[in-house]
């Protein structure tokens, strides 16, 4: 067996995380009642103050309108708080994002619910779902950016936090930590957020790597146990303001608001390009008939057919995709990948197609 730490390596947006808050980054407690404030370590609010100083700058553009950003539900406290304010204070345009997972995005899309200039999504087989002439083209194209790993963020005010910091120094089985009895676990709906059905195929990885019996079933119970699921955008504050043990995140996620978590050995964490083949083994069929199959986890961003504010959303492409902004992504958990193109490629701006093969 691997050792058990062997990885080094949120549809509301009023209400995680609020601009308004006079904190950027002590979240309002959502879905729950009154105003209990969610607070972050000191490291991560320093190092997030830097980084914020680092990318943002006088407007050098003489530009307008609004660009309209729908984003996969673990980038908002990233989107909200940073690249968002940043890109609208470099380029001169209004920013303005919504989050949900990105199975929802997509189903709003081709419902005709929504209009954004910018989709980004969790997972390049959802853009996939937005292609071609059977989905109404509204997507020809989208790139590949940053990738991200599996992790499981706990509560340090937790009774049962104990058994994660033993796990964090390698006292532990990381396994151990998940089967503790009581454990309060959050996770996302697999049938509208990839995170969700990614959850599913790391506990199936562990039964099948490391022969764990009945794994998957004894930690999760059912795929869409409603005891465990919680929104994408939602999901961090649960675990927060303590209404959940530990929850399954992406390191992006726990790194951005400084949640204490553990690690997941890369065989399962799907976060490794070398394991790609492995990951496939697991599938999972969403209640709309769609079948996802394991593969490493993958950010994508795209201009979709709904696009109004065209010369916008390529200024917000060409922000997201540069320096300065995946620097602050970086130390955020938001991996840079040398950035590739899927679908058409003789559709994308010409603008953009010159940072393909940059990372």
């Amino acid at each position: 067996m691997d050792r058990n730490n062997v990885s080094s390596d949120r549809d509301i947006r009023t209400n995680l995380p609020s601009l308004d808050s006079p904190h950027p980054l002590c979240l309002r407690g959502v879905g729950g009642r009154g105003r209990a404030k969610m607070r972050l370590f000191p490291s991560a609010l320093v190092l997030t103050t830097l980084l914020t100083a680092l990318i943002t700058g006088p407007s050098v553009h003489a530009a307008g309108g609004t660009v309209n950003v729908f984003y996969a539900g673990s980038l908002v406290n990233l989107n909200e708080t940073l690249v968002g304010p940043a890109f609208a204070a470099a380029e001169g345009y209004t920013y303005q994002g919504k989050g949900a997972g990105s199975l929802a995005i997509a189903a709003q899309l081709k419902g005709k619910l929504a209009a954004p200039d910018v989709v980004e999504l969790a997972d390049p087989a959802v853009d996939r779902q937005l292609m071609g002439p059977s989905n109404g083209d509204l997507v020809a194209w989208y790139l590949t950016y940053a990738r991200s790993e599996l992790v499981v963020g706990f509560d340090p005010r937790s009774h049962l936090a104990p058994a994660f910091r033993a796990v964090q120094h390698h006292h532990l089985s990381w396994y151990r930590a998940l089967e503790q009895r009581g454990l309060r676990l959050g996770r996302t709906d697999p049938n509208v957020d990839p995170k969700g059905y990614r959850t599913l195929f790391m506990a199936g990885l562990a039964e099948r790597v490391y022969h764990l019996h009945h794994f998957a079933r004894r930690i999760l119970g059912s795929a869409t146990n409603p005891s465990q699921i919680h929104p994408e955008e939602v999901l961090v504050a649960r675990i927060l303001t303590g209404q959940v043990d530990a929850g399954v995140f992406y390191l992006s996620e726990v790194k951005d608001l400084g949640i204490p978590y553990i690690p997941l050995p890369a065989k399962i964490n799907l976060g490794s390009t070398r394991y790609k083949h492995l990951y496939a083994t697991q599938r999972f069929a969403t209640s709309h008939g769609t079948v996802v199959i394991g593969a490493p986890i993958l950010f994508t961003i795209t201009i979709p057919a709904t696009v109004r504010n065209s010369e916008g959303a390529q200024a917000f492409v060409r922000f997201v995709l540069g320096r300065r902004a995946r620097v602050i992504s970086a130390a955020h958990g938001l991996l840079s990948l040398p950035i590739a193109i899927g679908g058409e490629r003789h559709r994308v701006p010409s603008a953009i197609l010159a940072l393909v093969g940059k990372g």
